[in-house]
């Protein structure tokens, strides 16, 4: 059970630290040396690549949603407030991220950065603190 809550853990605080770096370089927060983006205008042009059908402005208002939900989820994954919803709602963002990528761009881009890795490692976790809250219950 320890080694559980330790894998638990260790899913947690990675998938927070991926989405709070990610949101950090949209906003400028990473030396331009470290930057995918480096800033918004750079992330709502990439967001537009991935979701074409969209003009700019209306990629950008995806791109908004999207970082506003990853800041979220990142914070609600270090806590106990629905922790298996969070983790099902994160793997679901990363896999539509993963799947963008792939139409839009080429299936090496999100196997190179590990999308679905990290989309299957919330699902992981949601199964995971499932099967911890019911173990603590009986």
């Amino acid at each position: 059970m320890k080694q559980e809550k330790i894998i638990e853990w260790f899913l947690r605080i990675s998938l927070s630290a991926g989405f709070l770096s990610a949101t950090a370089d949209r906003f400028g927060l990473w030396n331009k040396e470290l930057s995918a983006w480096g800033n918004w205008e750079a992330f709502a042009k990439y967001t537009n690549t991935l979701l074409p059908f969209l003009n700019y402005n209306l990629a950008s208002i995806a791109g908004g949603i999207a970082t506003f939900l990853e800041i979220a989820f990142a914070i609600a994954l270090l806590t106990n407030f629905k922790s298996e919803l969070i983790a099902k709602c994160s793997g679901v963002l990363l896999l539509f991220f993963g799947l963008s990528m792939v139409i839009a761009v080429n299936c090496k881009a999100p196997l190179d950065y590990s999308v679905f890795t990290a989309s299957a490692g919330a699902f992981a976790l949601s199964v995971l603190i499932k099967k911890n809250s019911q173990n603590s219950i009986v």
